[in-house]
């Protein structure tokens, strides 16, 4: 295994760390105020990330890189806003670069990170990154909490099916076949991930995840991650069956969780989405609101409407 990919893909592993020197040099002399340093996270910053082969035998990249940004606390929108902005052209360009998306994540400050504690995604970045520019990650995040993975909440089990319940929905649109693939593949994953952390059981490592487990279609679905091909792992409705077996397990471990109501969530989504919405759903959190909306569609084999699609881009 490489510093960046999975496996034996030695070719890939420099195409990131040299992508990832030439970015930092380059934001380093763009001397971006109130920037205080980028990160590579996601697959390659865990070390966990894909290599796609081509006809050849040779492998390229085949995941998305994403880089977070830090600001320095007491950032303002408008400052925030800059540093977006700045680093927009570098995206665009090393997007063409490598022809994988180069995201760079909405700057936050480490106020807003240490806020977003509890949610999965800020938690595996603690656990997983790359130093690319300024700043190194372990100040970056010092006052960050990191938590246990078993004390993940389960409303993170609830955001990471609906968004990948999502992803299957928007798979019924007409989507390219690659389209299709990821994210049956992504929906296969997220199904024992959300599973895992509906148990208490979940592991920042994922090759951890599939031991605890010990399920042949999360497993067939890591290594068809790490190692993408033109099939998907298995056909859309197994995907479906196996998101909706997670969704019913974890309603029945986290009921009381996902069922909780306060005036805090119910002006959450009035603010969020000009409209009180099924009065019977009020005060829920917009993430297990959403989240119930997503069920039925999939167990009908029914893309989203435009106000469930709606709902999703904003509270995703």
């Amino acid at each position: 295994m490489g510093r960046f990919v999975a496996g034996d893909a030695p070719e890939v592993d420099r195409l990131v760390g040299t992508a990832i020197a030439s970015l930092g040099e380059s934001i380093a002399a763009m001397r971006i105020p109130r920037l205080a340093g980028v990160v590579l996270g996601g697959g390659y910053g865990r070390g966990e990330g894909g290599a796609r082969k081509l006809p050849g035998g040779a492998y390229a990249l085949s995941n998305d890189l994403d880089f977070h940004v830090v600001a320095e606390d007491g950032s303002t929108r408008r400052e925030l806003a800059a540093i977006d902005a700045a680093l927009r052209p570098l995206s665009e360009e090393w997007t063409r670069r490598l022809g994988v998306d180069v995201d760079f994540c909405t700057a936050k400050t480490p106020w807003r990170l240490r806020h977003d504690s509890s949610r999965l995604m800020v938690q595996e970045l603690l656990h997983g990154y790359a130093d690319v520019a300024l700043g190194k990650g372990e100040s970056l995040f010092a006052a960050v909490p990191r938590l246990e993975p078993g004390d993940l909440p389960g409303m993170e089990a609830a955001r990471l099916l609906m968004n990948r319940g999502a992803g299957l929905l928007l798979s019924l649109e007409g989507a390219p076949a690659d389209f299709v693939a990821r994210n049956i593949n992504k929906a296969a994953l997220g199904a024992g991930d959300a599973r895992l952390i509906a148990r208490g059981a979940y592991m920042w490592r994922a090759e951890d995840r599939a031991r605890e487990l010990d399920s042949p279609l999360y497993t067939a679905a890591l290594e068809w991650k790490f190692r993408p091909r033109q099939e998907p792992v298995c056909g859309w409705c197994e995907a479906r069956d196996e998101w909706l077996g997670a969704e019913a397990e974890l309603r029945s471990l986290r009921a009381r969780e996902l069922g909780r109501r306060s005036l805090r969530e119910a002006a959450r989504w009035i603010a969020r989405r000009r409209t009180l919405g099924d009065p019977a759903s009020l005060g829920l959190d917009p993430v297990a609101r959403t989240l119930a909306g997503i069920g039925p569609n999939l167990k009908a084999r029914r893309p989203m409407s435009a106000g469930l699609r709606r709902d999703w881009e904003i509270f995703s």
